[in-house]
């Protein structure tokens, strides 16, 4: 199994990349292939010990900035990082392909130069959330923003199958997000997509589920389209931090406070541990014909490290295969 990594992808590239794939070299049975910037990220793994049999490097000349237009830097800087990293989990010179670098470019050069799983007409991204009792996954956070039912339809079957496979769900549940639980809620993409899951024998749908109802932990799977996703995710990672942010201001504005805070430091340890995002390392962009994942663009080496691992799961649970027999049948 090889893991293909954009070593210049994300806001502190290619130091913290690279120091999140020695970290996961020692963990995983995976060779890596770091694809960048040769003299660079060789300055990098000069600084660790590793094993060399298990880290190599791909050169790539060019760099795609996080604020660049996708379609432009595809055209433009063919030998960049995602780019090549994109061809070569094409071409199978790798099982999987990871970058923290810009969203777009990720999912357009995936698109363009690895290709989707036939069959499959919308990729997705799908994203792990904490909840109240174990992790609930959605989809779809931002690769479209204009889906129609049968697209839906679509990622419900391929979150189902992550669920199953990779966070170990038995049966995985799926649940339609609306703005209400009753069948003829929502606008008309909410309404026809409920419809044809009703319809969906390989497909545990359990109705249409509101905002709220994200954390609980009662769903699997919850399905959404890319726009909606989006704001979603943003809202709550904005949410998260300026709670933290009100909790610790309430806590050290009074003596009693603060004698209160040190009583409560491991559980809030407990709780920031579960709210982080590098305990997830990025979300896989399905529908694709290759394991691909997309980390945070601020992903430090921990998030790195877990993307990786994340990788070599699915890569072991066959994910690509699993998608296209369920697609086919």
């Amino acid at each position: 199994m090889k893991i293909i990594i954009d070593a210049m992808g994300g806001d502190h590239a290619p130091d913290e990349i690279v120091k999140g794939a020695v970290e996961a070299s020692q963990e995983i049975d995976s060779k890596l292939i770091l694809v960048g910037i040769e003299t660079e990220v060789q300055k990098e793994l000069a600084k660790y010990t590793y094993d060399k049999d298990k880290i190599e490097i791909c050169h790539a000349s060019e760099v795609i900035g996080m604020n660049e237009s996708p379609a432009k830097a595809l055209r433009q800087k063919k030998d960049s990082s995602i780019v090549v990293g994109s061809k070569m989990l094409k071409e199978g010179i790798g099982d999987a392909f990871v970058s923290a670098g810009s969203t777009g470019a990720v999912m357009a050069s995936s698109l363009l130069k690895t290709g989707r799983i036939k069959g499959i007409k919308r990729p997705a991204i799908a994203t792990v959330f904490p909840t109240l009792e174990e992790e609930t996954l959605l989809l779809d956070m931002g690769a479209n923003v204009d889906s129609k039912p049968e697209h839906l339809v679509q990622h419900a079957l391929m979150g189902q199958i992550y669920a199953k496979n990779l966070l170990d769900k038995q049966n995985p549940t799926v649940g339609l997000l609306s703005i209400g639980e009753e069948e003829k809620k929502g606008n008309e993409l909410t309404i026809e997509t409920h419809k044809l899951l009703k319809e969906m024998d390989n497909i545990n749908f359990v109705g249409n589920v509101e905002g709220r109802d994200i954390f609980t932990g009662e769903y699997d799977v919850i399905l959404c389209e890319g726009f909606v996703g989006n704001v979603v995710l943003k809202t709550t990672e904005g949410l998260a931090s300026a709670l933290f942010k009100i909790i610790k201001r309430e806590i050290t504005a009074t003596f009693l406070g603060k004698i209160g805070g040190l009583l409560l430091k491991p559980a809030f340890k407990r709780v920031a541990k579960k709210m982080d995002y590098t305990e997830y390392g990025g979300a896989p962009l399905l529908g694709i014909d290759g394991i691909t994942i997309i980390s945070h663009g601020s992903s430090n080496a921990k998030a790195i490290k877990n993307a990786i691992k994340n990788a070599e799961k699915g890569i072991k649970a066959d994910l690509i295969n699993l998608i296209k027999a369920n697609i086919e049948s």
